[in-house]
């Protein structure tokens, strides 16, 4: 360091002047890019991953029934009697194996596996619900930039309805009161002005809460509204929501089901297991006993009758009909909310259309309208609310774009996928 500043004064200059206010300088990013810091810094989605790797260590300790236990015990006692004081010790290895347990420890392996593909799943709906966040504020964020633009736009308008007024007014072909309906009109557009700022840093701040950033970060947000959206395939995206994480986790609770039938039924069955142990006693009287014992065996167990396991048996049976169920009624309301999100981005897009002929009308009418106010043809209250239904029309245009965009979110995550076009490429 010492040579580089001694060989690259300036340098060093311009290093130091970038460490310390690199936090007030501008960067952009992209959509690809807040999805990718989301999934790095969101604590939900990080949770969910965290999750699965907790699943993933309960399922590798399923398979301890396979394996042989072994045990080790050891005491020692100072025995006091009649005939004095002893002191004994005891040191006992025990080697034990399951031969067969009536298909238990197979069922529960079954289900700590369809415990870790559920919290997998439960990790691909996060990342939907993490994606759609992101672009629901990502879009926000560029909309609220659009309106920010419109309403500097208007205020310009306005800016120039009051001069023609004033000018008007100050070569006596207009009255006062023209003046004063300009002003109000300029000051509710500086009013406007002011909140679309105030919107603006909070839609940013929105997306840097979800990407990790510091809430007052300032950055460019590299997008925009204009996107070419075609409709999908109804059918694609019905097939396309029968895939939805949820489905395959009530898919393998079903499974689950099952297993912890097997498990009731594996009552019904004996257990058989081999034991080996080797025992070691010191002290007291037992040094003329055996101080040593090496016990081999196999060990069968069969509950003949116990009434309990009847009605287990039968509420298993009815536990998995009830998965059943809950399988069929979730397959029917994500049909019909794919349905009714499909209906609300046809809607949208129509309403786009709408708002694109209804900018071209405002525009021609305010145009209209400045043109007579000028030449005396038309009053100030024509002209004022001509260039407030401009306005109107300019930020509904804003707000139909973001609703397309967000209604193609919306659809997206209610189908269970990261893009409507790979349906439509299908």
């Amino acid at each position: 360091m010492k040579r580089f500043s001694k060989n690259n004064p300036i340098c060093l200059y311009i290093t130091v002047f970038f460490v310390i206010f690199s936090p007030c300088l501008f960067y952009s990013i992209t959509l690809d890019e807040a999805i990718s810091l989301a999934k790095e810094t969101l604590p939900s989605y990080k949770a969910s991953m965290i999750r699965v790797r907790s699943t993933e260590a309960l399922y590798n300790a399923s398979l301890s029934p396979y394996l042989p236990s072994l045990d080790a015990f050891t005491s020692q006692k100072r025995l006091y009697t009649s005939q004095g004081e002893f002191s004994t010790r005891n040191y006992d290895l025990t080697l034990s194996y399951t031969l067969f347990d009536g298909g238990i420890r197979k069922a529960n392996r079954n289900i700590a596996w369809l415990n870790l593909d559920i919290s997998r799943e439960d990790l691909k709906k996060s990342l939907l619900d993490l994606e759609f966040n992101v672009k629901v504020a990502f879009y926000t964020a560029i909309a609220q930039r659009e309106t920010l633009e419109q309403r500097k736009v208007q205020l310009h308008d306005a800016q120039k309805d009051h001069e023609v007024a004033e000018g008007r007014y100050k070569f006596g072909v207009a009255k006062l009161l023209d003046v004063l309906q300009a002003s109000v009109r300029l000051e509710q557009a500086r009013f406007n002005l002011v909140q679309a700022e105030g919107d603006f840093k909070k839609a940013l701040s929105e997306l840097s809460s979800l990407i990790g950033e510091p809430l007052d970060s300032q950055y460019d947000v590299q997008g925009t509204l204009d996107l070419e959206i075609k409709p999908s395939d109804r059918d694609k995206l019905s097939h396309a929501v029968l895939q939805r994480p949820e489905i395959k986790q009530l898919e393998d609770s079903l499974k689950i089901a099952g297993n912890n039938k097997s498990i009731v039924l594996g009552a019904f069955f004996p257990t058989f297991s081999v034991n080996a142990a080797y025992t070691k006693t010191a002290g007291g009287v037992f040094r003329t006993s055996f101080p040593e014992e090496k016990i081999a065996g196999v060990t069968a167990t069969w509950n003949i009758f116990e009434l309990g396991k009847f009605f287990k048996l039968k509420s298993s049976e009815l536990e998995r009909d009830v998965s059943l169920e809950d399988l069929n009624d979730l397959k029917r309301q994500l049909l019909l909310d794919v349905h009714k999100t499909y209906e609300d981005f046809i809607t949208a897009s129509n309403k786009l259309k709408v708002a694109q002929q209804q900018l071209k009308q405002a525009e021609h009418n305010y145009s209209q309208a400045f043109g007579e106010y000028k030449v005396g043809k038309a009053d100030i209250l024509s002209l004022v609310q001509a260039e407030s239904l401009l306005a109107n029309a300019r930020e509904q245009l804003v707000n139909s774009r973001l609703n397309l965009i967000l209604s193609k979110a919306l659809l997206e995550r209610v189908a269970g996928v990261q893009k409507l076009e790979n349906i439509t490429e299908q």
